[in-house]
């Protein structure tokens, strides 16, 4: 494995730690995207990578070298990790070529003239980040990362502040430019969509508690717990037989008449398609229609029993072990 994460725990009080126990690995030219809550310790997983925070015991191993254990810690400037922030840090004073090479060793100057190709950023070179849009301040800020190979890829948050007409193209622009470099990436986002359309894997995390490690599909698909179902997605809960299902609002089917029905109480537009809001059995369901339905007008659905999702009772809430 390139990267392999064992058994890291990281607190800043022994009795509340963020991380607990983490254990996973990424193979060379993955793109492993960390998904979870404010405050289930993404952002400090990251910084643990990046050396700005020692862990408090476990392992991270990157490239076969050992770069934080009990008895290594390898400082952040030597451990080729490039590293984007959310708020695009870029130096005002310097135009976007001389952000790209400060402080960049002679050896991977060679690079300059692939990646600036690679990040579509030959007309905007000698203009000031405040004169570039936010999509070319991101893919500057990419660049200057990748022109030094770094062994690991760490962006946080990097499409957030992007307007939503561009965030889409930006987005799939570096995708391909990670990928055709094969560089190994972690990404921290809550945006489900980047975290569904770039992912080779997803990391769903709560209170520092890995709760599923898997492709995109088979996390949406066949969740390990209510709280995974939930992070990726509208999810339907019905309660039968003294226990719990869920199901995907994609996989109900309007009909013209069933024994399963709600009364609408709310109705958005989604662009391509209409989301109906209602209650049924108790709980609150969402369904997909192609057409506007009128607000307190009932509906009737049906599904397949193959598509309901069941979990145990240790779903109440989360895995805690």
């Amino acid at each position: 494995m390139y990267l392999e994460v064992k058994d890291l725990v990281k607190y800043y009080h022994k009795s509340n730690p963020i991380i607990k126990k983490l254990n996973f690995s990424v193979d060379k030219g993955e793109i492993i995207s960390f998904v979870g809550e404010s405050g289930s310790g993404k952002t400090t997983f990251l910084k643990c990578l990046a050396g700005l925070e020692n862990i408090n015991s476990g392992a991270i191993i990157l490239n076969e070298s050992i770069i934080n254990n009990d008895n290594t810690f390898v400082k952040p400037q030597k451990r080729k990790i490039g590293y984007v922030f959310q708020d695009y840090p870029l130096f005002p004073h310097l135009n976007i070529l001389e952000n790209i090479k400060f402080n960049l060793d002679d050896k991977y100057k060679v690079n300059l003239k692939k990646i600036i190709s690679l990040t579509g950023l030959e007309q905007v070179l000698n203009r000031y980040p405040h004169e570039v849009s936010g999509g070319e301040q991101q893919r500057a800020c990419i660049a200057r990362s990748i022109v030094r190979e770094p062994d690991l890829l760490l962006l946080d948050e990097p499409f957030s502040n992007l307007d939503a007409n561009i965030k889409f193209i930006i987005r799939d622009e570096i995708y391909k430019i990670i990928k055709k470099l094969s560089i190994t990436t972690i990404l921290v986002t809550h945006d489900i969509n980047d975290v569904l359309n770039i992912s080779d894997r997803i990391l769903i995390f709560k209170a520092g508690i890995l709760q599923q490690y898997s492709t995109p599909e088979t996390m949406y698909c066949d969740p390990a717990n209510c709280y995974c179902a939930e992070m990726l997605g509208d999810i339907n809960k019905l309660s039968f037989k003294e226990k719990d299902y869920y199901i995907r609002p994609e996989n109900v089917k309007i009909v013209n008449d069933s024994d399963c029905s709600f009364v609408v109480e709310k109705c958005f537009f989604q662009g391509k398609d209409y989301r109906l809001v209602g209650n049924y059995n108790g709980s609150i369901w969402s369904l997909i229609s192609n057409k506007p339905i009128k607000i307190n007008t009932s509906v009737y659905f049906e599904f397949q029993e193959d598509d309901l999702i069941y979990f145990d009772k240790r779903c109440s809430n989360f895995f805690i072990e």
